[in-house]
This record gives C-alpha cells, sequence and structure tokens, in this order.
C-alpha cells in the first residue's frame, strides 16, 4: 500500500533508490529511445506536413501538354507506385523517429521552397491558356481540345468563382456536392494529431504538444487561406475543376510544383504511419486485443516499435488496393471525425467531471467548445457519408464493449468512474430525507458478517430482500487503535470488494475498528451510508451452537479457480479469510452483546432481520435466474407474536405488517417467483372461525399482496386468560416462571412445524412421517419481539427464540419500527 514515503514511480520523478529518472520512453524493453525532437521537429513540421496533405489530392496529369506519357497508367501501375513510395515510407520509418525527423525537415523545405514559387508564380506570370486533358466523345469520337485559362488578377475571375457551381469530378465521374468536396477538403486539415503522436519521440510533450501544434495550425490557415484568395483572383472555374494540377501549369518553374507535391505526399505518408504505429505499440504494450496486436511489442535496442510500423505498412498496403484517392476520401473522412469526436468527448467528460488535476493549460478551452466539437464532427459525419458514418460508430461500440470486457490495466483511471463520483454527489445532495414517504419505502440492509466463508447463503439472501434498496456489508476487527501501529482494516478492502465481485451481489463494503462487535456495530448502523441513503435495516446471522460451514468450497462460484494465472491477478479469496471458527472454539461475540446489539438497534429506531439455518435454502432460490425447478416451494409467514398470541382485529401491527412486505418483496426476485406465499393466522379463545380470515383478505387486497389465508388453532391454554390490553413486551420482561415462557415457545414450535409438514412429506425440520408430497416450506417468517428491558434478562431471551426456531429450517425473524406501506393513494 502507497504511504507518504513511497517513490513517485508513477509520476516518473524518482526512481525506486531515490535516484532523477532520465527522461526517455516509457517502459520499452531494452531501454526506450531518449526523448529529443524539439518542438519544431517534433510537432510544427509533422504537423504542418500532414495538414497541406490537401495537394495530394492535386492529382498530376498523366500526360503533358504535348500529349506524352509521362508515366504508364492504370490501375496495376498506380498500385505499383503506391507500393514502391509506401515501402520508402516504410523503411524511413522502421529506422527510427531520429531517421523520420531528418526526413520531415528535408521535406519541410522542399514544400516550402515549392509553395513559394507558387505564390511567386501568381504574380510573376502572365495570363495564358492552359491545355486540358481531352474527353473522350460519344461512341468514342473525340473532342476538340478544351483550354483552362489563367487570368491574372482580375475582380471578374473571382466574382465568377464566388458561387457554388458544382460539377462533376472529372477523375471519377461522379456530381461532386458540398459534402463530397468537404471530404476532400477536409484531408487538408487532419494533421492536428501528428505531434501528439510523437508524444514518446518529445523532449518536453506539455509544453511542445499545445504550442507546436497551435503555431502549425495557424501557419497552416494562413498559407491555406492565401492559396485560395490568389487561385480564385487569377484561374477561371474552368482551370480550377478540369485541372487539378493547375499549379504546374502556372509556375515559374514546373518540376519545382511537381517536386512539392511528392514530397508533401511523402511526408504526409509518413506522418500518419508513424503515428499509427506508436499508438499501435501503445494499444500492443497494454494488451487491449491480446494475440491480435501481441507482435507490436516488439521494439528495436533503441525502443524503436519497429513491429508497430510493419503492422501499421500492411494495413495501409491494403488501402492501397481501393485505387482512386477520392473513392476513400469519405471514409477516411468519417474515421477522422470519429477520433476527433472521440477526443472533444474525452475532454469534455473530464471537465464535467470537474477532477481537479484535469487543468488545461490552453486558456479558450471550455465545456462549450468540447460539445460544438463533437456535436459539428457527428453532423458532418452523417452529411458525408450516413452509411459509414453509422458503420464507423458501431465500431467504435463494439470496440468499446470489448474493452470493458477485457478490462484495461488499472493504471489507466477511469473517466466514467469521475464522471459516476459527480453525478451520484450532486443526486445524493437532492436526496432529501425529509421528503420520504412510505408509498416509496424500500429496505436499506446492513449485513453484519464476521466471517464470509459461512455467510455466503445469508449474504445472498440479503441481496434478493433489498429490492433495489441500499445494501451494506458490515465487519467489525477487535482492536485498538492506540496499540497499533498502523490501521489493520484499509488492507482488508481489497479481499471484501472482490468478494462481492465473486458472489455477484450489489452492495457496498463498510469495515470499523472497535474493541468490541457491539461498539463496532453501534459505529456501522450511525455511519453507514451517505445523505438520504442509510441502512434502516440490521441483518444478523443467528446465535446459535451450530458449527460454521465454509461454504467457500462448496459454492460453484468460489470453489472453481479463480483467473489467478493472469498476469495482475489478485491472490484467491481462501487465502484472504480466516478459515471458519472449529466448533467449541471462543467467539468474537457473546450472547450478551448479541442480543445487546439488537437491542441498540431497535433504539436506533432500525428495523432487525435475524436469519437462522440459511445455510438450508434451496440453492436455485438464491441464484440470479429466474428460479425454475420441478419443485414447489412455500414462504411461510407469521404476522403475529408467536411468544404472545393474541386474537382480535388489531392483531397486524407495524411489525406485522412489515413481516408481510419483506416476504412480498421476497417473492418479487425472479429466483422467487415460483413460490407460493402462505399466511398464517392464530385464532384467539374469543375469535369467531373466518372472521380475522376476512380482514386480512381485505387487507391483503388492499395492499395487492397475493398470498393464501391459513387459520389455525392455538395449543392448549396458549394465551388463555392475556388481558388485551398486555404491551409487546410485557411477556419478556413479567414475572411468569421461565418453565411456563419455554413451554410457550415449544408450542408454538411445535405448532409452526405441524404447518410446515402439513401436506408437504416432509418439509424442512416438519414431520418425517408425512405420507403425502407437496410443497416444502423453503423459509419461514416470523415474528420477532422485542428484546427484554432488564439486560440480565437477554440470555433467557436467546434461549427463547432459540426454542421458538429450532429445527425450523431456513428462518428469519423479523421485527420492523417503521411503517413500510400505506394504502393512500
Amino acid at each position: 500500500m502507497a504511504s507518504e514515503s513511497s517513490p513517485l514511480l508513477a509520476y516518473r520523478l524518482l526512481g525506486e533508490e531515490g535516484t532523477a529518472l532520465p527522461l526517455n520512453g516509457a517502459g520499452a524493453p531494452g531501454g526506450a529511445s531518449a526523448r529529443k525532437l524539439s518542438t519544431f521537429l517534433g510537432v510544427v513540421v509533422p504537423t504542418v506536413l500532414s495538414m497541406f496533405s490537401i495537394v495530394v489530392f492535386l492529382r498530376i496529369d498523366a500526360t503533358g501538354p504535348s500529349g506524352l506519357r509521362v508515366l504508364p497508367q492504370g490501375y496495376g501501375w498506380n498500385l505499383l507506385y503506391g507500393s514502391l513510395l509506401l515501402g520508402l515510407v516504410g523503411g524511413v520509418c522502421t529506422l527510427g523517429a531520429g531517421l523520420y525527423a531528418r526526413a520531415s525537415f528535408l521535406t519541410f523545405l522542399l514544400v516550402s521552397g515549392s509553395l513559394a514559387s507558387v505564390l511567386i508564380s501568381f504574380v510573376a506570370v502572365g495570363p495564358r491558356d492552359i491545355p486540358l486533358t481531352p474527353r473522350p466523345g460519344p461512341n468514342g469520337s473525340s473532342l476538340p481540345p478544351r483550354f483552362g485559362h489563367f487570368t491574372g488578377f482580375n475582380s471578374s475571375t473571382l466574382k465568377d468563382n464566388l458561387g457554388a457551381g458544382y460539377a462533376e469530378d472529372y477523375t471519377t465521374g461522379a456530381m461532386m456536392n458540398f459534402a463530397s468536396v468537404f471530404a476532400v477538403l477536409f484531408n487538408g486539415c487532419t494533421g492536428i494529431m501528428a505531434g501528439a503522436n510523437m508524444s514518446g519521440e518529445l523532449k518536453d510533450p506539455s509544453r511542445a504538444i499545445p504550442l507546436g501544434t497551435i503555431v502549425a495550425v495557424a501557419y497552416t490557415f494562413f498559407v491555406y487561406v492565401l492559396l485560395f484568395f490568389l487561385s480564385s483572383f487569377t484561374c477561371d472555374r474552368t482551370l480550377l475543376q478540369e485541372d487539378y494540377g493547375f499549379f504546374r501549369a502556372i509556375s515559374l518553374w514546373p518540376p519545382l510544383v511537381l517536386i512539392g507535391i511528392y514530397a508533401t505526399a511523402l511526408s504526409a505518408s509518413m506522418s500518419s504511419l508513424i503515428g499509427a504505429s506508436r499508438i499501435l505499440h501503445a494499444l500492443a504494450r497494454d494488451d487491449l486485443f491480446g494475440v491480435i496486436l501481441a507482435p507490436a511489442k516488439v521494439v528495436s535496442r533503441g525502443g524503436n516499435p519497429w513491429a508497430a510500423v510493419l503492422y501499421s505498412w500492411g494495413l495501409v498496403q491494403l488501402v492501397l488496393l481501393a485505387g482512386k484517392l477520392n473513392t476513400l476520401a469519405a471514409v477516411v473522412t468519417v474515421f477522422y471525425l470519429v477520433a476527433y469526436a472521440a477526443v472533444d468527448l474525452s475532454c469534455l467528460s473530464l471537465e464535467w467531471a470537474s477532477a481537479p488535476n484535469f487543468r488545461p493549460t490552453f486558456s479558450l478551452f471550455s465545456w462549450h467548445t468540447c460539445l460544438l466539437g463533437v456535436a459539428s464532427c457527428l453532423l458532418m459525419m452523417f452529411l458525408i457519408s450516413p452509411g459509414a458514418a453509422g458503420g464507423s460508430l458501431l465500431l467504435m461500440g463494439l470496440l468499446a464493449a470489448l474493452l470493458t470486457a477485457r478490462g484495461g490495466p488499472s493504471s489507466w483511471g477511469y473517466v466514467s468512474q469521475a464522471l459516476l463520483f459527480h453525478q451520484v454527489r450532486k443526486y445524493l445532495l437532492r436526496l432529501d430525507v425529509r421528503k420520504d414517504h412510505v408509498k416509496f419505502w424500500r429496505p436499506q440492509l446492513l449485513l453484519l458478517v464476521g466471517n464470509p466463508r459461512g455467510a455466503l447463503p445469508l449474504l445472498r439472501l440479503a441481496n434478493q430482500l433489498k429490492k433495489g434498496g441500499l445494501y451494506v456489508l458490515g465487519h467489525v476487527t477487535l482492536g485498538d487503535l492506540d496499540s497499533l501501529p498502523s490501521d489493520p482494516v484499509q488492507p482488508q478492502y481489497g479481499a471484501w470488494l472482490s468478494l462481492v465481485d465473486r458472489a455477484q451481489v450489489k452492495a457496498f463494503v463498510d469495515l470499523t475498528l472497535s474493541p468490541s462487535v457491539r461498539q463496532g456495530a453501534q459505529h456501522l448502523l450511525r455511519i453507514s451510508g451517505l445523505g438520504g441513503m442509510k441502512p434502516n435495516t440490521l441483518v444478523l446471522g443467528f446465535y446459535d451452537d451450530a458449527p460454521p460451514q465454509d461454504h467457500f468450497l462448496t459454492d460453484p462460484a468460489f470453489s472453481e479457480p479463480a483467473d489467478s494465472t493472469r498476469e495482475g491477478s489478485s491472490p484467491a479469496l481462501s487465502t484472504l479469510f480466516p478459515p471458519p471458527r472449529a466448533p467449541g472454539s471462543p467467539r468474537a461475540l457473546s450472547p450478551q452483546d448479541y442480543v445487546a446489539t439488537v437491542a441498540d438497534a431497535l433504539k436506533m429506531n432500525k428495523n432487525v432481520v435475524l436469519a437462522r439455518a440459511s445455510g438450508a435454502l434451496p440453492p436455485e432460490r438464491l441464484s440470479r435466474g429466474s428460479g425454475g425447478t420441478s419443485q414447489l416451494h412455500h414462504v411461510d409467514v407469521w404476522p403475529l407474536n408467536l411468544l404472545r398470541p393474541r386474537g382480535g382485529p388489531g392483531y397486524v401491527d407495524v411489525c406485522g405488517l412489515f413481516l408481510l412486505q419483506m416476504a412480498t418483496i421476497l417473492g418479487m426476485v425472479p429466483a422467487w417467483h415460483s413460490a407460493r406465499l402462505r399466511i398464517f393466522l392464530c385464532l384467539g379463545p374469543r375469535e369467531a372461525p373466518g372472521a380475522a380470515e376476512g380482514r386480512l383478505r381485505a387487507l391483503l387486497s388492499q395492499l395487492r399482496i397475493r398470498a393464501e389465508v391459513q387459520e389455525v388453532v392455538w395449543g392448549e391454554g396458549a394465551g388463555a386468560g392475556e388481558p388485551e390490553a398486555e404491551e409487546e413486551g410485557d411477556f419478556v420482561n413479567s414475572g411468569r416462571g421461565d418453565a411456563e415462557a419455554e413451554a410457550l415457545a415449544r408450542s408454538a414450535n411445535a405448532l409452526v412445524r405441524a404447518q410446515q409438514g402439513r401436506g408437504t412429506g416432509g418439509g424442512p425440520g416438519g414431520p418425517e412421517d408425512g405420507d403425502t408430497e407437496g410443497p416444502t416450506t423453503a423459509l419461514t417468517f416470523l415474528y420477532l419481539p422485542r428484546p427484554p428491558a432488564d439486560p440480565a434478562r437477554y440470555p433467557r431471551y436467546l434461549a427463547l427464540l432459540e426454542t421458538l426456531t429450532r429445527d425450523l429450517g431456513p428462518t428469519l425473524l423479523v421485527h420492523g419500527v417503521t411503517p413500510v406501506t400505506c394504502t393512500d393513494l
């Protein structure tokens, strides 16, 4: 775990021995090449040359004015020329960034000289007629020669060129429009990422990238505007539309234009190829696509990713098979727009997440510009090519889903987590506890767990009971921080979070350190949760003498081998939690403190659920599926205090309704859909059969609860002569003898068992001599009486609960203190 004295490896400031790290590439095997490129050579030159790639579309005619063929033409010859040039570019990039920088600078000089000659030619050359490439006429006949006109600076020429006037592209025969012209022109402005792609080769990336990119964009914008202005002022529309290589025709020395065009094409190709190879190498190094990109990890002794260059070269070679560049212009532009939209979206996400460490140095940055960039990119994508736009977005979605499924390196940091934090904090502040209403009540559970090895079934059952509410796993570590060198709780969070992931429950984890479990439970009851999301129900396992079981050994999610062979995987959970307590060994919680914890929760106005024998629950009922099974089950609910049974219309109180609500919530879980809910009523000594059942059915109808209602006759003398006004806690606090209380608990236990076994052929805890077969009772809900006011009676109270629930199978003892349902609209 990191501390204040840990080396700053993550910030690349100090090495493990405290020595300064050299400013070189990040972690390349064999030692990365030193970052040596300046802002001009590493950012300005590549960006300018990439953005000048528009001259690639200023085609070079196959024939000169005299009609002599300069080079053989055709698809095969064009593919050969492109492959040879691509081989030259690939060779330069394979030899490293140093050679690339020198070649780029030489190219920059050639392009600058070519541009200077073109700009001078607009002024120095007089008006002239320029022959155009002849077009074939109908039936193969030849048309008369056509000419374009270089008029010199002429206001009428400028006026004629101001309109749109889209015409047919003479190289493809396709009719041009705004979207197609934008797609071609946009490629001349797509080099702004060239400097960022070379970040690993720069001396000072944080300064060089923004400064160099802005300078390059401003310079390129100025040159483009000047060329557009001079061309529209001096060349008529026919020349502009029918001869994409008109710069040669008006140049003082045409070969210099040809050199500039080829140099710009080569430089743009080099910039794109070396930038793509660096990105590909980074993807391979992060193992994002597994074995597909594994060879791209290979680097030379100097740190040059030559294998990634070969990968990129192969992909470009496939693109050359398409032939004409205008055919690919729309697709290339759409992918560029997707990339720029992704960059804008990343900046927008960081701005909206309000991350303190996101401090852009560009002073004109705001979320408005990011949102405008995303919207404009998406709009232009669909204007250019709706099919390509939809396909590219689908591809991006598939890649994102693949990366999410594989899981990226944890050292990345996820902007989604920052966004979630920002939104959750905002909405938690709006979640006002003063506006709570019983109509929207939901259980928010705090499950106290000693050792998860013996509590997996209860952990999953509580996850089913939460019904979209808060679910917190709490654990108390015994100790005193004053006597410890460090907090022992913090290192445990990783193991508990892994437990939550493996068990597939939607729970938070809250751990505390306390001298006693009771005090720790008080801490968790008070401070767990945040704002309006705080636990309202405490869930505990039952305190009995049953030996704890190790469910890690039998549960499929934990018994299967973990992905421990994968690099960076966490240790097996079985090594992170101690084995279950041995039978007879001392416990961390005494019976007195256990009952006191229940009493503390009720004093804090928290509902309480005690779960006994949850390990005996049918496994299919704890699964995440639909619970489809050939065996039917009952969920039995006894919504009255069996240790103080009574009849009369007031038998359903707040606690009884809470019991019904929890049982109904469980039935809404897919795994429990097929289980039948049964509600049992105990007839009082003066209660006529059917009266209480009718009132309960009317209540269930109002509450929209589907259940089977059954009346049962209370046992011999039980409750006879009880005062009607007796309060709930009177029995456990009364002076009745222990023998009488024990007899009452045994009678209630026998009654519940008898109903479980009625027509079941021996349900869990039921009689074994049943002859008929039917649904078994999977879970029983019982009314939990309040603990006695006298702490000295706590052990006796716990003994009565043990007698009441003995051999009943999976049982939940529930006590509710808050209203949970109503019939008002």
